[in-house]
Formats: structure tokens, C-alpha cells, sequence
């Protein structure tokens, strides 16, 4: 099954649902939300140096050291 056959899917299932289950449904995937949030957090810190890096460029961001997307790509 495609994401867009289980999306489908689920919003159907969603519109039979009380106001109390919707609830329910929004906690679990919010969960759910929150747990992939930080399984992809944990992935990134998991790279050598990424940290690091990630503060060095938010540093220079913030100074203006920045570099035109169409400088980087030159077919945008």
C-alpha cells in the first residue's frame, strides 16, 4: 500500500470517529510525531562533528556569512 492509499485510508477511518476517539487519535500521533522527531535527532547527532558543524553554521548565519542558493545551483 502507498502513503497516499494510507492516507486516504486513515482520513476515512478518522471521519467515523467520535470526538473522544479523535482525541485519542490525535494523542497516539502526536506520539508518534515525537518519537520519529527524535529518532531522526538521534541519527544526526550519531554523525561525527555534526554538532559542532551545525553550531559553526548557525554562528555564521547569524552574522550574515551567508551564500546565494543560486551561487550553489546554478540551474535554479
Amino acid at each position: 500500500m502507498t502513503a497516499v492509499q494510507l492516507r486516504r485510508r486513515i482520513q476515512q477511518r478518522v471521519k467515523a470517529l467520535s470526538v473522544k476517539r479523535l482525541r485519542t487519535a490525535d494523542d497516539f500521533l502526536a506520539y508518534l510525531e515525537e518519537r520519529e522527531d527524535n529518532a531522526a535527532t538521534r541519527e544526526l547527532l550519531a554523525i561525527p562533528g555534526f554538532l559542532s558543524r551545525l553550531k559553526k553554521a548557525e554562528k555564521e548565519a547569524a552574522s550574515g556569512k551567508l551564500v546565494p542558493f543560486s551561487k550553489v545551483r546554478r540551474d535554479v
